[in-house]
């Protein structure tokens, strides 16, 4: 545990964004939980935003001038900070990093994420009872297992609907370029996906749906108003409470490094508002396995799962822990092509 800060000083903290907050997306959700923290602590913290920071040797000068500048909490939100890190960590003992999606954790260094593939699964569901041509096209940005994660949770819920529904991915290698996402869900469209999804942070697939008349789902946060009619709903991230509760910790001199991975049950992850196209007995079915996943009642990746060989990686009757679903390397059986390496 880190010693009570003095009380005659606010707590100073940071966040980092890999990309503008703009009006949706990855860097918007956390940026709107950093001014919900602004209202809720007031003058006790002051906070700093530096935005635009891509992965690379850049993170790791952003983070020294922050510990530098003598702030005590640092939110770096990208997973590609990682690395950076936990060698600034190691370099500033006393300041605190919670680093979002990564993995690796120090004295000083905690990690968290959300169970984003809870309404990854859900999503996916959605599109089952949505889709005609049986085909969904998934905008991903890097090979990670958090990405791949969410295209086979997507792929596993569409799959529940529509047995042999198949998803075919586009990897842009960028979370944020708009031009190359519209691209990749132009082409997904062409190839006969009336679904999208993304893993990606701008709004142009769901643009590119609008477009062509069909459907798609968000990311991160709602984005219907890039698309009222296309967009389905969006799985979406929560941070408000998280943040307030480490910030308290940290000023009430209790924060110690955890690995905090949270989804429905803890108010961690949620689903965009649902499009109005979607018959009543859909929403039904959904509200009720959101509940069953709160419950502990049903996870997405309950066996059989089996992998595009037709391996068996999940048993009947047996749940992927979380080290493999944090590990995840391979395609679900109904997604298209090679995974890249």
């Amino acid at each position: 545990m880190f010693s009570a800060l003095a009380n005659s000083a606010p707590l100073k903290v940071a966040f980092i964004y890999v990309h503008p907050a703009g009006e949706s997306g990855y860097s918007y959700t956390h940026d709107q939980a950093r001014k919900y923290v602004e209202d809720v602590f007031g003058d006790k913290i002051e906070v700093t935003v530096v935005d635009s920071v891509p992965d690379g040797a850049d993170v790791e000068r952003v983070l020294m001038q922050l510990a530098r500048a003598g702030h005590k909490l640092i939110f770096p939100t990208s997973f590609g900070y990682m690395n950076a890190v936990q060698k600034v960590a190691r370099r500033y003992p006393k300041v605190i990093f919670e680093h979002a999606s990564g993995y690796k954790q120090a004295r000083n260094v905690g990690t968290y994420f959300d169970r984003i593939y809870e309404g990854r699964y859900l999503s996916g569901v959605i599109a089952g009872h949505m889709s005609k041509s049986k085909q969904a096209g998934y905008v991903a940005a890097y090979p990670i297992p958090e990405v791949i994660r969410g295209i086979n949770a997507f792929t596993l819920g569409m799959r529940s609907v529509i047995p042999d529904a198949t998803v075919n991915v586009v990897w842009v290698n960028s979370w944020y370029d708009p031009g190359k996402e519209r691209e990749a869900a132009d082409s997904l469209i062409q190839q006969g996906a009336d679904v999208l999804a993304q893993h990606t942070n701008s709004p142009a697939s769901i643009q590119a749906a609008e477009a062509a008349g069909v459907y798609a789902v968000g990311y991160h946060s709602d984005m219907s108003r890039f698309g009222k009619n296309a967009h389905l709903t969006a799985p979406m991230h929560l941070w408000n409470d998280f943040y307030v509760k480490r910030i308290n910790q940290v000023l009430d001199g209790s924060w110690k490094p955890e690995s905090v991975w949270a989804g429905f049950s803890e108010n961690m992850t949620t689903l965009a508002p649902l499009n109005p196209a979607i018959p009543p007995k859909v929403v039904a079915h959904i509200e009720s396995l959101k509940e069953k996943i709160k419950a502990g009642a049903f996870h997405p990746f309950t066996g059989p799962v089996l992998d595009q060989q037709g391996e068996t990686r999940v048993p009947a009757g047996t749940v992927m822990n979380d080290d493999a679903l944090s590990k995840m390397d391979f395609y679900v059986e109904g997604v298209q092509g090679k995974l890249p390496r």
